[in-house]
């Protein structure tokens, strides 16, 4: 399949939580918004509903060239009927795991299960503390669906960005529409920005540090870190330096005075 490096990118997002994924568009016209579209992925195809996206991020988020990540085709209702019916066995799947790890007295949580596209495997994805021996589990399940089971232990903020919700601002999480990768977040990231240390306040819905202590640092208050030294103080979302604003130099910012 040729396409053009320049090619304009499709946007989909292949479950209602979640950051939508860019494809590189296939042979056919161009998908339009709200259209089903079957994709092709690193864990193999999929069906996912095509979303407005931004030109200008184009580059940024532009798979590479050989990448597996490419629109099929539009989805046809046999291709919506066979996801229907997916999620379906995926929820039933859920159920039955769920009592078996109770009846078992597994040290693990559920968190979702996936069916691939084709049919040929379950991925059942759980949190834990530690180790956890479900081998027994495995085999009770694959004599249950009749299929390929796979078990793949995720951390709480991983469940936190599969699940999705809301957070004490009112947003959707950071972490279902933005973040791509969780990066360290410590204490005294919060010390800097004068914030309560109280660890109800400071913890999100997954219960570790919320996300929103690291990306907000360089503009919080009393912090010269690459941008404003006081909060409010710059009328450059971006920080002071990056040059968003007519008055922000290269050098610092001139409508706050702090350097970067």
């Amino acid at each position: 399949m040729n396409v053009p490096p320049r090619a304009p990118l499709v946007a989909v997002k292949l479950t209602p939580v979640g950051r939508a994924q860019t494809f590189l568009p296939g042979d056919q016209p161009r998908p339009h918004t709200g259209d089903r579209v079957v994709v092709q992925t690193d864990a193999g195809p999929a069906v996912g509903t095509v979303v407005r996206s931004i030109p200008q991020l184009d580059d940024k988020r532009r798979p590479a060239p050989d990448s597996p990540q490419r629109v099929v085709r539009l989805a046809t209702r046999d291709d919506i009927v066979s996801r229907l019916k997916h999620q379906h066995r995926e929820t039933e799947a859920f159920r039955i795991a769920t009592l078996k790890v109770r009846e078992r007295g597994l040290g693990m949580k559920l968190t979702k299960v996936e069916q691939a596209f084709d049919g040929s495997k379950l991925v059942f994805y759980f949190t834990a503390d530690g180790r956890v021996d479900f081998r027994e589990l495995v085999r009770e399940l694959a004599g249950e669906f009749r299929t390929r089971i796979e078990m793949r232990q995720i951390g709480v903020r991983d469940e936190a960005k599969m699940i999705g919700g809301y957070g004490t601002c009112g947003r959707p999480l950071c972490c279902t529409t933005f973040l791509q990768t969780f990066e360290p977040i410590s204490i005294k990231m919060a010390k800097q920005q004068d914030l309560s240390l109280n660890p109800s306040k400071l913890s999100g819905l997954c219960g570790r540090l919320k996300c929103c202590l690291r990306y907000e640092l360089p503009n919080a208050k009393g912090v010269v870190h690459g941008g404003c030294g006081d909060e409010g103080g710059c009328d450059n979302p971006s920080g002071c330096g990056s040059g968003g604003c007519g008055s922000c130099g290269s050098g610092g910012c001139g409508s706050c005075g702090s350097r970067s």
